[in-house]
């Protein structure tokens, strides 16, 4: 027998088997969060409004087997907006994925430990489309904690092209707030 080609079929094989999403921990301690994403992120910060106010938007997030995986998150002064930026988080993400994903959105209540129990806490689906018009599943969550003083909410959402609850579920699963 010729063990060579045999090790070298094994390797094949396993190689073959390997999971095309790598699941690991990362940390973002200025969010009070741990995530957990299946490739190495990037990381960008951008100033963005959010219901009438002006505020810093980070963002970590890479892109996987065909998804892109990310998770956003801001401060907000006024803890008296909470509800109404949620609201319009929401929306301006359903606005990029066009009309479509107006029409097809389903939200469910999303309220894992540790999160303020508000009605725009959400847990929502969509069918859309990208920027260059080809389909794309949206699968997003948006929530929100207090952190001493402060209220800073959180978007985590997976983009693809066909829709992957098992994904979604995985990836929304790790999200662990510190």
């Amino acid at each position: 027998m010729n063990w060579t080609l045999t090790g070298a079929t094994a390797l094949l094989l396993l190689a073959g088997c390997s999971p095309a999403l790598n699941w690991r921990n990362v940390p973002v301690p200025e969010a009070a969060l741990t995530i957990t994403l299946p490739c190495k992120p990037d990381r960008a910060t951008r100033q963005v409004e959010l219901a009438g106010a002006p505020v810093e938007l980070s963002m970590v997030g890479c892109d996987a087997d065909g998804a892109t995986f990310a998770v956003s998150h801001v401060t907000l002064s006024d803890p008296s907006q909470l509800g109404n930026a949620l609201t319009h988080w929401r929306a301006a993400v359903l606005a990029v994925l066009g009309k479509e994903a107006y029409a097809t959105a389903v939200d469910t209540p999303y309220a894992p430990p540790g999160v303020l129990p508000v009605p725009q806490s959400v847990r929502t689906v969509a069918q859309g489309q990208r920027a260059d018009g080809s389909a794309v599943a949206a699968q997003g969550v948006w929530f929100a904690r207090a952190v001493g003083p402060q209220v800073r909410l959180y978007h985590a959402v997976v983009y693809t092209p066909k829709p992957r609850p098992e994904v979604a579920d995985q990836f929304f699963a790790g999200l662990a707030l510190q």
